[in-house]
């Protein structure tokens, strides 16, 4: 599969590769309390990641393989964008 947006409540949360939607699936089911950080009622999507969110997994991978990791033992990382500015006084 190509990279994949996980998102809670719209709000993407990690960029993943699985392997097929039987991966997609097990990975959303075992992260679901790790992706609602505690708010059990938040909704869990995915969609297929963007240009920029697919170079952030490219990125991440290309570290993974600088260290020696294995292709088939990465999988994917979290996004954690920055607040907005506060605004201007």
């Amino acid at each position: 599969m190509l990279p994949t947006i996980v998102m809670v409540d719209g709000v993407p949360r990690c960029v993943i590769r699985p392997t097929d939607k039987k991966d997609l699936d097990r990975f959303i089911r075992n992260a679901k309390k790790y992706l609602q950080a505690g708010n059990e009622e938040a909704k869990v999507t995915h969609r297929p990641a963007d240009d920029a969110e697919s170079a952030r997994w490219r990125e991440g991978f290309n570290l993974h393989k600088a260290w020696g990791g294995a292709d088939e033992t990465y999988f994917g990382l979290p996004i954690f964008d920055p607040a907005p500015p506060p605004p201007a006084a």
